[in-house]
């Protein structure tokens, strides 16, 4: 049981190991303060009222409250980092979110119907992480929602309940908070479930576009009437958003979306593909009363930045079906060009000042922005090669950029314009060539690394993928067709059918004694892998190994092939809870397991064979020969793939920081944030790249910035 330790005058001085700054605000249930780790982190800490402390029922609510908030991702709501629910007064450590509520937002203005449609796909993403891990929110409600920059947080499970819990609410006392309750919260208060978390989604949607909510009363039992018995008031909601807010309001539970269907028209609307699809009219702001105690500090404390963690974002590996996604394909940047499709030399770019900051042995950092501003998405993808760096962008196939300023050598543009949605797959390499995929996704064309001209072009598979192997390249089909090119010319060396859809690749070309290709292809049980060792030069299978688990492949190192094991008890798939590595020689298996498990996890080896794992909770994990080495808590909620180099472990995060963290655990430096003025839906996140002595990655601002990589102290 850790303490609360108290100063001279009796007041909280600590809880636990964590020092208590000052008080952010205070609710029914506690207070909460802003405190701080040993590193650093910025923490909020509930603290429960005393009269609450000695109350058996309180605690085994605070108790599962602490069992409910580890149990989500983190992706949308603030992860826990400490707690002692045993403690004399229990207190619980969360990640702190420097951002208002929405019940404050609203205080100010109501939301547009652009930033209403965003808000609601948020809250969708977040009640179906929440739903998949087996969690009942019960009181979403505007001081429940804090509005990051990078997408919603939902807080506070101070009444949530795991849908396996034995805890049931006690007989005639209502638990929640009446404008945003559901029917059966009312009239049948222990069969709650998931569908209650979509009511009070459709309310909050209304309370952000008029002020009120869609049921009002000055009286809570006014209001628990209405809501079962009357229809809701949606005057001032746009017309486009009044369908989907119906839906979620339906009094009966099994009427109600879910929050699949409401993610893909919320983000038709907050994403429409012409801009006069869609009509909204704005409703009149009303005034609100003062809502509950949130991580939003007091006007007195002094500001202070705080980790922003944002949206989803999909695996690094290469899946044989779906969308095409290329190697270290990221999202896009801000470039002007020419008007010809080809490339041109010395390219406009729109680029801000060298920034201050000390130098590095490699020079001084810069960042310009890459890419058609408004063109898509605006986070740029970069690739290192023999000396080049090479990104992509909105509108902008390929770029060589001078790594030491960050000037265009050269710039080809795309045949045409992406989406939002779509990342921007970095360019690939291979044979001394720089290779790009035509939009469609059914073009690969080879550039000349010195020029940008076309060397040659090949038509691709639907739904293919291109994986390069040294001086090769491997195009697959969902279908399971693999067919190895000679990068050089284009001309094809081999054809088989080896794995299918939902298949993996994994190419080593740096490994002693030739290149290393090895594929994951899914049983047909949907549950188990078959790892297999392929010949690149003739598509001959060496070895194989069955495993009975989903794997990923990670990369291969130290004489082995490693492997991320993913549980098919989530509903994403994509829950990672150990390590896999086949022995390349003896073909031994052995599992690793993870401390805790971590939600759509990416991973990259080290030279020496560690792993290290990061996952949408902002832990990154060191896992060993033998065991999970350390765990650090970044508090970056969503980042890239991680990228080890001279005994580093990088991390971009998707508020456009670059993290820095040594071989211990420890972090070095990380950069400001660099978040752009469009918020969007960021599907993949660039992993940074390191050569000449620096290290470059995109960020969400559309720029693609450089600092050096001998000391992220100084970043």
């Amino acid at each position: 049981m850790q303490s609360l330790r108290r100063d001279r005058a009796g007041f909280p001085e600590y809880a636990g190991q964590y020092r208590l700054e000052s008080v952010l605000g205070s609710g029914g249930m506690g207070v909460v303060h802003l405190a701080t780790s040993a590193s650093g982190l910025k923490l909020a800490v509930k603290i429960v009222h005393p009269e609450h402390a000695v109350d058996p029922e309180f605690r085994a609510r605070f108790r599962q409250e602490v069992a409910a908030a580890r149990r989500v991702s983190g992706a949308f709501t603030a992860p826990v980092v400490d707690a002692d629910p045993d403690a004399e007064r229990p207190w619980m450590a969360t990640l702190f979110i420097d951002a208002p509520t929405l019940a404050e937002r609203v205080r100010e203005r109501v939301l547009d119907p652009a930033e209403l449609a965003r808000l609601g796909a948020g809250l969708a993403e977040a009640l179906r992480d929440i739903h998949r891990a087996g969690v009942v929110h019960r009181d979403l409600k505007p001081s429940n929602v804090l509005m990051a920059p990078d997408g919603v947080r939902v807080i506070d499970f101070g009444i949530s309940r795991p849908t396996d819990s034995d805890l049931r609410t006690e007989t005639g006392k209502l638990i929640g908070t009446p404008p945003f309750m559901a029917p059966e919260q009312f009239q049948r208060p222990r069969e709650v479930g998931p569908a209650a978390d979509l009511f009070a989604m459709g309310a909050v949607l209304v309370h952000a576009a008029t002020g009120r909510g869609p049921f009002d009363s000055d009286s809570p039992y006014l209001v628990a009437y209405q809501v079962v018995h009357h229809d809701p008031d949606l005057t001032g909601l746009p017309a486009a958003l009044r369908p989907v807010v119906e839906s979620c309001l339906a009094k009966d539970p099994s009427e109600r979306p879910t929050p699949d269907a409401l993610i893909s028209e919320l983000r038709a609307l907050a994403y429409p593909t012409s801009e006069d699809t869609r009509a909204f009219i704005p409703g009149p702001r009303a005034p609100s009363r003062r809502d509950e105690a949130t991580h939003r500090r007091d006007r007195m404390v002094a500001e202070q930045p705080g980790p922003t963690p944002p949206r989803r974002r999909s695996r690094l590996v290469l899946s044989v079906g779906g969308a095409l996604l290329l190697t270290g394909g990221a999202l896009g940047g801000y470039l002007s060009y020419g008007t010809d499709a080809g490339p041109s030399a010395h390219s406009t770019v729109h680029a801000g000042a060298t920034e201050p900051g000390p130098g590095a042995k490699a020079g001084p950092p810069w960042a310009v922005h890459v890419g058609e501003r408004g063109g898509g998405n605006p986070v740029p993808a970069c690739s290192w090669s023999a000396g080049g760096l090479y990104c992509s962008g909105p509108g902008l196939s390929a770029a060589r950029l001078d790594p030491a300023n960050g000037s265009v050598m050269w710039s080809v543009r795309r045949a045409a314009p992406a989406s939002r949605m779509t990342p921007n797959p970095a360019p690939l390499h291979a044979a001394g060539l720089v290779f790009v995929v035509d939009d469609d996704g059914r073009g690969l064309r080879a550039l000349d690394a010195a020029a940008g001209a076309q060397r040659w072009k090949r038509a691709l598979p639907e739904g293919g993928r291109v994986v390069p192997v040294g001086s090769l390249l491997l195009v697959t089909s969902p279908d399971g067709k693999a067919t190895m090119l000679d990068a050089a010319t284009g001309a094809t060396r081999w054809e088989h059918r080896l794995g299918g859809a939902g298949s993996a690749w994994l190419a080593e070309p740096d490994l002693p004694g030739g290149a290393g290709l090895y594929l994951c292809a899914q049983g047909a049980d949907g549950k188990s892998t078959q790892v297999s060792a392929v010949d690149a030069t003739s598509g001959a299978v060496h070895w194989q190994v069955r495993s009975p688990a989903l794997l990923e492949p990670v990369g291969a190192a130290a004489g082995g092939l490693y492997l991320l094991e993913g549980d098919t008890r989530s509903a994403s798939g994509a829950v990672t809870r150990a390590v896999v590595r086949v022995d390349l020689a003896t073909r031994a298996v052995r599992r690793i397991p993870l401390s805790s498990p971590l939600l759509e996890a990416q991973a990259a080896v080290g030279p020496e064979g560690r792993v290290y794992v990061f996952g949408t909770s902002g832990a990154l994990a060191a896992v060993g020969a033998e065991r999970e080495e350390w765990r650090l808590e970044t508090g970056v909620a969503v980042g890239s793939r991680p990228m080890v180099h001279d005994g580093r472990i990088h991390v971009t995060a998707s508020d456009g920081r670059l993290l820095a963290v040594d071989g211990a655990g420890r972090l070095l430096g990380q950069t400001k944030p660099r978040l752009g003025g469009e918020p969007g839906y960021t599907s993949t996140l660039p992993a940074p790249v390191v050569g000449d002595g620096r290290v470059f990655t995109g960020a969400p601002d559309g720029s693609v910035f450089a600092v050096g990589a001998a000391d992220p102290g100084a970043w």
